[in-house]
């Protein structure tokens, strides 16, 4: 049953600490330009411990904004470029023999971090994003017969080259599933670029002004969040809906469907929605917070027919017309 919160005290609770995730974007943003969107994601990433998959050209600032984000939040941060000869064990860490002592020692990889950004993650092959998978799903790693938990909290941003790209591949399903989010980065605006080429030559320093304790504490007020019954059911709906289109009078949608959303969608909106009510000072989710991260939480979800293809229709177009059928409370 959900958490049903609505205590004065609680609701003060959230207004004294998400001005604090205000702070730190305004922090983020001495340095980032724009990405207002792709910086609100990352922080619900942080709040839902839920990891996060970025679709863009390379040059779109994708490292720089997770490495100001780890330096404002005082974590560690590593960028594991992915490539076709790229091994399980350049990731997570091996064991080397010292022949002196005749025994093995353990050297971690880069993977014992917080911030972890796997960079153009559909060019390494499947073994290494398996490890990478089993590391964000269990948040530990073996290595040898030892295994080592990650330290908390742990959150991986995994880029992707869009599939027209040569060298590319398309990840298999049930390994996207595994993102809470799939983000798609633009080019900026005119003005943006001008600001970005400003801010370029005049760097500024950034400060910490979060730490693991907020993050932990934002993790736990994010779960009390308040959330109606007939919000839950607004959500599933939305869900079913992308399984079973003529159930809700969308039959046009039928031939472009293979697969719906599965459950762990249903979970990842109603996590996600919690903390972006949050993130507006909320201690109630409303049907606005669940439209406004629904196309992040769906997109990699909905997988097409070939007639989709065929025809130019995205699943973007699909979850709009989904969103505009489905009532909300």
């Amino acid at each position: 049953m959900e958490n049903t919160n609505t205590s004065p005290l609680f609701a003060e609770q959230i207004k004294e600490q998400s001005p604090k995730w205000l702070a730190l974007k305004n922090e983020v943003k001495k340095v980032i330009v724009g990405c207002d969107h792709v910086i609100d994601r990352i922080f619900i990433g942080l709040l839902c411990n839920g990891h996060i998959l970025l679709e863009g050209v390379p040059g779109l600032a994708k490292t720089t904004l997770v490495k100001t984000i780890s330096q404002a939040i005082g974590l560690s941060f590593q960028r594991i470029q992915f490539t076709p000869d790229l091994l399980p064990a350049d990731l997570v860490g091996t064991l080397i023999y010292n022949p002196k002592t005749h025994e093995f020692t353990t050297r971690k990889g880069p993977i014992f971090a917080h911030l972890i950004l796997a960079d153009e993650i559909n060019r390494a092959p499947a073994k290494v994003q398996s490890a990478l998978l089993e590391a964000m799903q269990e948040h530990q790693v073996t290595i040898g017969e030892t295994t080592y938990p990650l330290e908390e909290p742990f959150l991986v941003l995994a880029t992707q080259n869009p599939i027209d790209q040569e060298g590319t591949y398309r990840l298999p399903e049930a390994q996207i599933d595994r993102f809470m989010f799939k983000v798609i980065l633009t080019y900026p605006k005119m003005s943006e670029e001008k600001e970005i080429v400003s801010k370029a030559f005049n760097p500024q320093k950034i400060y910490t002004v979060l730490d693991k304790e907020n993050i932990t504490q934002g993790q736990k007020l994010v779960n009390e969040v308040y959330i109606d019954e007939k919000v839950i059911d607004y959500i599933i709906q939305i869900v079913f809906a992308s399984r079973n289109p003529k159930d809700y009078k969308l039959d046009d949608l039928i031939p472009f469907i293979a697969h719906g959303a599965s459950p762990r969608a249903t979970l990842a909106l109603t996590h996600a929605a919690k903390a972006y009510a949050f993130l507006k000072k909320r201690h109630f989710v409303i049907p606005d917070d669940v439209k406004a991260v629904a196309l992040d939480i769906l997109r990699h979800r909905i997988l097409l027919t070939y007639e989709a293809e065929a025809e130019n229709v995205s699943t973007d177009v699909i979850i709009q017309k989904i969103l505009r059928t489905i009532t909300a409370p």
